[in-house]
């Protein structure tokens, strides 16, 4: 049965055909569907370029990607043929924008939908603000229901272009229509990071200058660029992870107590965070870049040998930096931030690293040797916190070792929604916590944009390793030996 928390609506993906509808988008959809937040029919429609495509090509293809994730069996019941609908756009004329209103409009009546539209832009980056000036043209920015348009990263590539960004698309949506996406917040993890810091006040009493030591966040892939070295190759790490990915992650651990549980008061929180940050010195940037090397025993090849990447290449697949936040709450604290591709294992997590005491009463006992604590939240995979404190071996001579204790996430539920689930329902029910503001996207670009063109040269590092060795100046141990 139909819910008011989710109301009835046409998914409409722009560029449909692609890689994230089949692996992410599509996946999700169905998750939704089956575990009865979406009530039926949840009715997609996707556009492309290919004519030779037609309703039931393209449900065929859905059904092919739904098989391969192991979703549905090859002869199981189908929702792609009650629900899925393809239209092609041809060269993107208005008047193809005009047959994509009429054909909304048909798929519509026949659903008997009221009209809320969802536009998801599953698109590379450049054709973006022509899509959205070609809907706004044909009127497809409102409609007899609400209207939501959805934008991946990345969402400009400097400080001026997000800005002209965010004038294109108001000047068809207005802000409260607009949801930027970073999947990396529809994680639960993520959003448990607001829970556990403001339900427990054991750990929001102590998350603050006098007892915090440094922070450092880590997004390490496994992965290399897979497939996308030409895009890669005119992004890099720092516009790709830092900007968006980590400094998300860093403004949800340093923001302060918002007045309530909702989404503006959460994000001016988070606004703050990035205009209180000091001027990114350059010295306090390492990059990287992979050579050949080995993961899980397998060798692999350097990012100058990717498909797509120019072989003189001096973009960066590691960045590494630290930040200081010029506030109350967290004055002298480093923030570390750390990102790569092609590292040991895929990880990412938050590491708060508390002070030592500030004096030991166990000086007279040199086998007493004392470590600072340290919070360890791991974001993916084996999601979860690990508390490490010191307690008393049994026994003499009086010696001290660190003990853990962890919560698994794993060990209390029985799943954990994927999250594009989190975030499309969140858009469907119009709750925009976990997107991204323009004023937040602008911020962010403002205090990045002025090291871009000063980045230092990459170092090399062989995949299957931590990073160049020069980064390790910017790192903090965890668990650091406290004197006696």
């Amino acid at each position: 049965m139909q819910t008011d928390s989710a109301p009835r609506h046409l998914f409409v993906v722009m560029g449909g055909t692609g890689d994230l509808m089949s692996r992410k988008l599509l996946p999700a959809i169905w998750h939704l569907v089956q575990g009865g937040a979406l009530a039926e029919p949840a009715v997609v429609l996707a556009t492309g370029r290919r004519d030779s495509w037609t309703d039931d090509s393209y449900r065929a293809w859905g059904h092919q990607a739904l098989e391969e994730a192991g979703l549905i069996q090859s002869d199981g019941p189908d929702w792609c043929d009650r629900c899925m609908y393809y239209h092609a756009l041809g060269d993107g004329t208005e008047a193809d924008y005009q047959a994509l209103a009429s054909r909304i409009e048909q798929i519509e009546r026949e659903h008997g939908l009221p009209g809320n539209r969802v536009f998801y832009m599953a698109l590379p980056s450049n054709a973006f603000v022509p899509t959205v000036q070609s809907l706004g043209k044909v009127g497809l920015n409102s409609g007899p229901g609400w209207t939501r348009i959805v934008a991946e990263k990345p969402f400009g590539h400097d400080h001026e272009s997000a800005i002209e960004l965010n004038r294109r698309i108001h000047e068809h949506f207005d802000e409260s229509q607009t949801y930027r996406i970073d999947h990396y917040l529809g994680k639960e993890t993520v959003q448990n990071l607001l829970t556990f810091r403001f339900a427990n006040t054991i750990f929001e009493s102590v998350w603050n200058r006098q007892h915090v030591g440094s922070v450092e966040i880590i997004v390490a892939e496994s992965v290399g660029v897979e497939g996308r070295g030409e895009f890669y190759d005119q992004t890099g790490a720092f516009r790709d992870m830092v900007q968006n990915h980590l400094s998300q992650l860093l403004t949800l651990t340093a923001m302060e107590i918002p007045s309530s549980f909702e989404a503006d008061a959460i994000r001016d929180e988070k606004v703050k965070v990035l205009r209180s940050v000091e001027p990114v010195n350059v010295k306090d940037i390492a990059l990287g870049q992979y050579s050949e090397g080995l993961i899980d025993t397998e060798p692999v090849s350097g990012y100058l040998r990717e498909p797509g990447v120019a072989p003189n290449s001096r973009t960066e697949t590691f960045a590494a930096m630290q930040l200081n936040i010029s506030n109350w709450r967290w004055h002298g604290v480093p923030f570390l931030l750390r990102t790569g591709k092609r590292m040991p294992q895929r990880t990412t997590q938050i590491s708060v690293n508390f002070r030592c005491p500030v004096l030991s009463i166990f000086r007279q006992h040199e086998s007493a040797q004392m470590h600072a604590n340290s919070l360890i939240m791991t974001l993916q995979p084996n999601e979860g916190f690990d508390f490490r404190f010191e307690v008393k071996v049994p026994g003499g001579p009086l010696r001290l070792e660190t003990q853990s204790l962890k919560f698994n996430y794993a060990d209390a539920f029985e799943r954990l929604p994927d999250a594009y689930e989190t975030l499309l329902l969140d858009i469907i029910t119009g709750d925009q916590t976990l997107f991204v503001r323009a004023d937040e996207v602008e911020e962010a670009w403002r205090l990045y944009t002025p090291v871009l063109a000063e980045l230092p040269t990459p170092h090399p590092y062989a995949a299957g390793t931590v990073g160049p060795s020069q980064a390790n100046r910017l790192m903090v141990p965890r668990g650091l030996s406290c004197p006696l």
